[in-house]
């Protein structure tokens, strides 16, 4: 059945109203909690890993975080398909309220959560699920705002006026970052650091014997912004309360046009399926990588690789945020223009050709010494039979052969070697300059024996790493970047960091303030909240939300820690040939209440 909707193009030309601007407004403020809500895992996930996961050894604990973050974007197309088909059956208003509902609830449950010390390999598992909770919420909520804010906006300014709903996923991430760091200062400020304990739920003793301690925000203190959350959910839902219903569904629901079955009609017709699978490959993929590049892997990449501290990372991360993200209003602006679809694949090709120099200058600027140590040749040779891939996702694998020990500890130490054959059966040894380190079969070990072959390889290895400039010891490498407040940018060292992630940022806004305008001109209003919030979520949760696990497991297996940068030039490079080749070009022009003829492709 046709959509009978049609309104007069000049119509929708005029100024926006003070009504109008305050109700996109309020959708706009309930999204960015929303984010926070979400990207708080995101930002700590280091922190929540050790406090989830820490039966695993480390390298395992930070891929199996980044996993659980994850989870939250892998259920996201699940959340549009469930939530994309309420939009369109029910409205977007009341979408909305159950979004935010689940999501304000599982961001709190996750602050209440006990450890895994308390609750065993129930919490890691209850953890999961929250998460998943909340990508289920947001696979509801990013079509809805995107088409209610688009429905209202004149349509010469709709690129601008969607680019505001651009800005809530920076800002949401903006705000957990400053909430995290305000809380962060005041409970290590005013609290003792409390002892680190292992899986059984005992204290853990350093090297000298001394116990080993971790500060209070690492220790309780990360759960007081998970639980803040819940102020924010009843702000959020005041909100919504206010918000009036698109008027373009209203008119549509009086006329008796809607889709009776919205997820049939856009995904079982060629014709409208044939869109999604455009709008995947040929938008929202390559976005979607260049988003989390340039937001998310940056800051993993600065926090762990690079070495830098976790305050300081939060407020290098931070002050690019607040440079950056005026660039979707000023791309948003532009795509009302000049069109959508150029700046988008501008700034997948720019991304794609720029980011291995920009992450190297990164870590020589972050961190110089660690960068020159670089330099220094260290090399793997092993049966390559012994060697597995360095990636766990269930804590289930045993990484015991000569070869897997060698290689998880150059990982953890931010190493980058090359990989050398040895004859079947050999010991894997590790050459760090001239010195010869032989690793050990864990295997075939037990007891006071691989306790001591275990010390003894990561002594030697440690004191050869320290030997040719790596700088193993944070304390004790004055080059690399430390922030000791908020406003403590203003070096050379710091700006030039801010700059570099700044320019990331830049690269984010050019392809995604446009994406949300983009992806509403090109369904019909019968089917457009489930058809344009597929596409993104499946682009945006699994191309995007898998990248920093799949980068930092491809980084680690190769020996280099630029090579999981790989993974977003290759889809940023996919979606520019594909939507070079399919995607239309001037979708800007369009009327989106014409009838559903006009807006196929």
């Amino acid at each position: 059945m046709a959509n009978t909707y049609v309104e007069d193009a000049s119509v929708r030309s005029r100024p926006m109203t003070r009504e109008e601007r305050k109700v996109i407004l309020a959708s706009s403020a309930g999204t960015i909690f929303e984010w926070y809500d979400f990207y708080l895992y995101g930002s700590l996930a280091a922190i929540i890993g050790a406090q989830f996961f820490t039966a695993f050894p480390e390298a395992t604990r930070n891929v199996f975080a980044l996993l659980a973050f994850a989870a939250g974007f892998i259920v996201r197309p699940f959340g549009a398909l469930v939530f994309g088909a309420m939009g369109d059956l029910i409205g977007r208003k009341y979408t909305f309220l159950a979004t935010i509902l689940i999501m304000g609830l599982s961001t709190f449950f996750v602050g209440l959560l006990p450890s895994y010390q308390s609750w065993g390999v129930a919490a890691p598992i209850i953890l999961i699920v929250l998460r998943m909770a909340q990508g289920l919420a947001l696979g509801g909520e990013y079509g809805g705002a995107a088409v209610y804010v688009a429905e209202h906006a004149p349509q010469n300014r709709r690129g601008y006026y969607t680019a505001f709903i651009q800005t809530t996923a920076t800002l949401g991430l903006l705000l957990s970052l400053i909430v995290i760091l305000l809380v962060q200062g005041y409970v290590n400020g005013n609290y003792p650091e409390q002892p680190v304990l292992d899986a059984a739920g005992m204290a853990t003793m350093n090297a000298d014997g001394t116990p080993a301690m971790m500060k209070a925000f690492n220790a309780w203190g990360w759960r007081i912004p998970f639980l803040g959350s819940i102020f924010l959910l009843l702000i959020s839902l005041y909100i919504r309360l206010q918000m009036n219903e698109s008027p373009a569904f209203k008119k549509m629901k009086e006329e008796g046009a809607q889709s009776k079955a919205p997820l049939r009609e856009a995904f079982g017709q060629w014709r409208n399926a044939r869109i999604a699978l455009i709008a995947l490959f040929g938008l929202t993929a390559g976005q979607a990588v260049v988003w989390y590049s340039g937001q998310f892997y940056a800051l993993f990449f600065i926090q762990n690789v690079i070495k830098l501290d976790t305050f300081t990372a939060n407020v290098l991360v931070a002050w690019s945020l607040i440079l950056g993200t005026g660039g979707f209003l000023i791309f948003g602006a532009l795509s009302d223009r000049i069109g959508r679809k150029p700046i988008i694949l501008a700034g997948c090709l720019i991304a794609a050709i720029t980011y291995f120099p920009v992450f190297q200058y990164l870590t020589k600027t972050a961190n110089p010494a660690l960068y020159a140590a670089h330099q220094t040749p260290v090399t793997v040779t092993a049966d390559p039979e012994s060697c597995s891939f360095q990636f766990n996702p269930t804590g289930t694998a045993k990484f015991t052969s000569s070869c897997d020990i060698a290689k998880a500890l150059l990982a953890k130490s931010s190493v980058n070697y090359s990989s050398a054959d040895a004859p079947a059966g050999a010991t894997a040894e590790v050459k760090i300059g001239d010195t010869v380190i032989p690793s050990y079969d864990a295997a075939t070990l037990t007891g006071d024996e691989l306790k001591a072959a275990k010390a003894a390889f990561e002594k030697s290895v440690t004191d050869a790493l320290l030997a040719v400039g790596y700088p193993l010891v944070a304390d004790k490498n004055p080059t690399a970047a430390k922030a000791d407040h908020f406003l403590d940018i203003f070096t050379p060292q710091k700006l030039t960091i801010v700059a570099v992630l700044t320019y990331l940022i830049i690269l984010v806004t050019m392809v995604y303030g446009p994406i949300a305008a983009m992806l509403v001109e090109l369904y019909p209003t019968r089917i457009r909240y489930s058809g344009l919030s597929l596409p993104y979520h499946i682009g945006n949760g699994w191309f995007g939300g898998l990248l920093p696990a799949t980068a930092f497991a491809i980084s680690a297996q190769s020996g280099n820690i630029y090579a999981g940068l790989w993974y977003a030039i290759v889809v940023a490079l996919m979606t520019v040939i594909v939507g070079a080749l399919l995607v239309p070009g001037k979708t800007h022009k369009k009327s989106i209440f014409a009838d559903d003829s006009a807006n196929r492709m």
